[in-house]
């Protein structure tokens, strides 16, 4: 089995591009395999290519860099996503993480952190730009403060934690039947036992309670 690490970069800027594939190549351990300018081709190289990893810019046109990095868990194919991207933002973060995104790197900071990155990640570990390590800090408060205020939500099923998760993002029950390839019946069904298991009534309280806390909503 060859020790190469190899990786296809998706960002439509050539020369930002170009540059960052000049710094991965001179390592003679790493191999870029492709290159792509928008996120439908990204995707259709990762599956066939199947590369270790991915850098993935989060802007692209076709798909984003967010609908990649959940084709490519929904797929289950084996490559692990790094994130490139401008946004020092909480959210945007948060949402990575959820999507499986094991790097995330500042676009200001990759000439001196993409290798890191990709090694990294190429051994199983997360990565975070050092620039953002208060913004994790504060996702793990978020976690920890809510499963103390809603310890019932360890009782959720995976399923329902993914219906969760969805209803976070204020998509409708027939939506959420589409992602999960189910009936609305069953997501209806779903949608019930939470407010029994997390005791929320209304119409509409379970969907609040998916918004205020969907960063700190446990993985599926």
């Amino acid at each position: 089995m060859s020790s190469v690490v190899t990786i296809i970069i998706a960002d439509d800027h050539p020369i930002f591009r170009k540059g960052l594939r000049e710094l991965i190549d001179a390592d003679p351990t790493l191999r870029v395999v492709g290159e792509t300018s928008d996120g439908v081709s990204a995707l259709a190289a990762i599956t066939d290519a199947r590369p270790d990893i991915a850098v993935l810019d989060v802007d692209m046109p076709g798909h984003d860099g967010f609908e990649v990095a959940r084709a490519v868990r929904d797929r289950r194919l084996p490559t692990a996503i790094i994130f490139l991207t401008m946004y020092k933002d909480e959210r945007v973060l948060n949402n990575a993480l959820d999507a499986d995104v094991m790097g995330y790197v500042l676009k200001d900071g990759a000439a001196t952190e993409i290798i890191a990155a990709i090694k990294a990640v190429k051994a199983g570990e997360h990565f975070l730009s050092p620039a953002l390590s208060t913004l994790l800090v504060s996702r793990t408060r978020r976690v920890r403060k809510l499963a103390s205020a809603a310890p019932a939500l360890e009782t959720l099923s995976p399923t329902e934690r993914k219906v969760l998760k969805l209803l976070a993002e204020f998509k409708t029950t027939k939506e959420i039947a589409d992602v999960l390839c189910v009936s609305p019946r069953t997501v209806d069904h779903h949608r019930a036992n939470m407010a029994v298991k997390l005791g929320l009534r209304g119409q509409h309280a379970l969907t609040r309670f998916a918004v205020a806390n969907q960063s700190a909503i446990p993985e599926p």
